[in-house]
């Protein structure tokens, strides 16, 4: 069973309401979860002031190629936080019980499957890998472990998600037939120094990327290159998809066509720009669209049906009767539910990894799920690159041109 909270619509209203998790862990001294931070950028510190309240939990170990941000972590955790540029050495320390990942996506799979092999329990960022195939050998080599893997789709933690996949399941939708996601924000190039910062260790922050001479803009914006990362597509479709796949009960696509161009920010390799279609089984389709010159709207997900329309994002839900009648001087009905969201999921999820490695459960976004949400984005990436339609083979689990 999923270490998670249970949800259920009350039949008098159809509103959503969720049942709290029962059955949480005693907190002592002897239920401590010693923590080790590996790649210590902006995310993993956001991740680190959000575990640093949860009662029993220690920060003990930094681990960071950059100096500068291994200092900043350092504030955080603390003076007496053991702080190195070598994971191996966290990795080494029996005192360590688990680690948080927030490295470049080219390192999540070595780093992920080391510290299962050293029998740390993990909580790595998404994507979950850099290719399909890592995160194919991820799973293989997870499920054969004892180790508590969580992975940074947070929303299969947050409240007013697991409502809405709790609205979707009850049928008041109808036939789903059309899921639009989208995500739009506001990049912009930066203006940093041709030589590589000092006390940056290029060649080891590189590590199984090909070897490269330090160009600022890749170290700065990695997600936007090819050889660390995938673009919007695997960093921020990544997140909607894996709802997707949650809420409609698929594990993958049968088709993928991207398109997309860099209009704006033409220092990038990914496009700054892109349009996505995923034809799905059970007889939907679902379009991404993204953009990193308008940050208006931000993102979210719209799941169409015949009966009624939901509307998630990281501020709310809403969901729509069709038959309802508009509100004045609109084309739109007023909502029937309406759940504003009451926190940052990433808080929830992170409960939910320590919960599952204290429990032994499994966690609410385990390695498999978290691989297949990466695989659809690897899946549409390949369509962008090859410049026409892909299908997914997924008997022989490969692309297929």
């Amino acid at each position: 069973m999923d270490c998670t909270r249970r949800v259920f619509l009350t039949t008098a209203s159809g509103v959503a309401v969720s049942a709290r998790m029962a059955g949480a862990s005693v907190q002592g001294a002897n239920n401590r979860v010693r923590v080790a931070i590996i790649g210590t950028g902006g995310r993993a510190r956001g991740l680190m002031n959000q575990l640093k309240p949860i009662a029993g939990v220690e920060i003990v170990a930094l681990c960071d190629v950059f100096e500068p941000r291994l200092l900043q972590a350092a504030e955080i955790a603390g003076p007496a936080a053991l702080k190195t540029a070598e994971y191996r050495r966290i990795l080494d320390n029996r005192e360590i019980d688990a680690v948080l990942i927030g490295s470049p996506d080219h390192w999540h799979k070595k780093m992920t499957l080391d510290a299962v092999a050293a029998g740390k329990d993990v909580y790595v960022e998404k994507p979950v890998s850099h290719t399909i195939e890592e995160g194919a050998e991820m799973v293989r080599v997870i499920e054969a472990s004892k180790q508590i893997v969580q992975t940074g789709t947070q929303q299969r933690s947050w409240e007013h998600y697991i409502q809405g996949k709790e609205i979707v399941q009850s049928g008041k939708l109808g036939q789903i037939t059309f899921v639009q996601a989208y995500w739009y924000q506001h990049a912009r190039p930066g203006t940093w120094p041709a030589a590589a910062p000092d006390k940056l260790d290029w060649k080891q922050w590189l590590g199984p990327a090909p070897d490269q001479p330090f160009r600022p803009e890749r170290f700065y914006q990695w997600r936007h290159f090819w050889d660390f990362g995938g673009g919007c597509l695997t960093d921020l479709m990544t997140h909607w998809i894996d709802v997707v796949h949650w809420y409609m009960n698929v594990e993958a696509p049968i088709s993928a066509y991207s398109s997309g161009k860099n209009y704006n920010l033409k220092m990038w390799e990914a496009p700054d720009t892109v349009t996505t279609t995923l034809e799905f089984p059970n007889n939907f389709t679902c379009a991404y669209l993204g953009t990193y010159v308008s940050r208006v709207d931000d993102g979210g997900l719209e799941f169409r049906g015949e009966l009624g329309t939901l509307k998630i994002d990281r501020a709310g839900l809403a969901f729509y009767k069709d038959d309802a009648p508009y509100a004045p001087g609109t084309l739109t009905p007023p909502p029937e539910i309406v759940i504003p969201s009451k926190a940052d999921g990433s808080i929830a999820h992170l409960q939910n990894w320590i919960d599952c490695v204290r429990s032994r459960q499994q966690p609410s976004a385990h390695i498999r799920v978290a691989h297949q949400a990466a695989r659809t984005s690897h899946i549409a990436n390949a369509s962008l690159r090859a410049g026409k339609v892909v299908r997914w083979n997924s008997a022989q689990e490969r692309i297929e041109t």
